[in-house]
């Protein structure tokens, strides 16, 4: 018998990187601000999980000015974008019962 969970990405183990990655999906480029309110979390818990998927390659961050305010935008990667999908894909497969 196969493993069911076998195609799941450990990354994506975490609601809130799940969140992530299912806002950024669907949205060309969220800020900070917008993704904190979104997922209401706090500050610090979100800015170590959008590490976690940086440093795995899946989010691109984009550090800019509006005025003289600094502004940080995050994006899905391609490989973050294939990754995720793999997982979502694994999931339905184990709802379904597919082997």
């Amino acid at each position: 018998m196969k493993n069911p969970i076998g195609n799941l990405n450990k990354i994506f183990d975490s609601r809130i990187r799940l969140g992530v990655m299912s806002i950024l999906m669907v949205n060309e480029e969220v800020s900070f601000n917008d993704l904190k309110q979104m997922m209401e979390v706090t500050d610090g818990n979100l800015a170590s999980h959008l590490v976690n998927l940086e440093e795995n390659g899946f989010i691109k961050v984009h550090k800019g000015f509006i005025g003289r305010k600094t502004n940080t935008t995050y994006s899905i990667t391609k490989a973050g974008e294939k990754a995720f999908r793999e997982h979502i894909e694994a999931l339905e497969n184990m709802i379904k019962g597919v082997r």
